[in-house]
């Protein structure tokens, strides 16, 4: 039976806060660095150095300076997270919504960041409706359509489509509020 790799002993005991603390003073700038030039953005280079840390306490037994300095592993964990912070935004984009559509839920905000979560609360939202009330609201109010030109492709009266809009904003206030959100 093959013996587990012996812990050999570093600078920088990561599963103690004192080693944590010694590793980010000696190693959190260049990390932070090296996130954000990755990323382009100061709060997800943030959160990349913290959960590289986190990351490294929790795994503080698999770490061998035999194989790597504790500076290479270190990277190596801050560089998965990198990619997996690139494929999340590749996969979900931030795009703002139409005005109306914010204006018709509730008050806009200043912030970029309260404006990304809010639109992402309301792609989530809109899932959780039927599928012709969604359908409606997004030609209408994100695509800005007009209402004739919509419910001529949908095959339905103007009247339908703009009971469908009415009853869509109210399902989906409805959503938003199931969901926690407060407009």
């Amino acid at each position: 039976m093959p013996t587990p790799p012996r812990r050999l002993r570093t600078e920088h005991d990561l599963s103690r806060d004192d080693g944590v603390r010694a590793a980010y003073a000696e190693h959190g700038a260049e990390l932070y660095r090296f996130a954000l030039r990755q990323l382009d953005d100061e709060g997800a280079a943030t959160d990349v150095v913290q959960e590289t840390f986190v990351r490294a306490w929790r795994a503080a037994d698999r770490f061998d300076p035999s194989l790597a300095s504790l500076r290479v592993w270190l990277f190596a964990i801050a560089r998965n997270l990198v990619v997996d912070e690139s494929r999340r935004r590749a996969a979900r984009p931030v795009t703002p919504q139409p005005p109306e559509l914010l204006t018709e839920l509730g008050p806009i905000t200043e912030s970029t960041d309260e404006t990304a979560v809010l639109s992402w609360l309301v792609e989530e939202a809109l899932q959780r409706i039927r599928p012709e009330a969604r359908s409606a609201l997004v030609e209408t109010y994100l695509r800005g359509r007009p209402y004739d030109e919509v419910a001529a492709e949908q095959g339905v009266p103007v009247g339908t489509l703009r009971s469908r809009v009415f009853y869509g904003l109210k399902a989906l206030r409805l959503a938003m509020d199931e969901m926690g959100v407060e407009l």
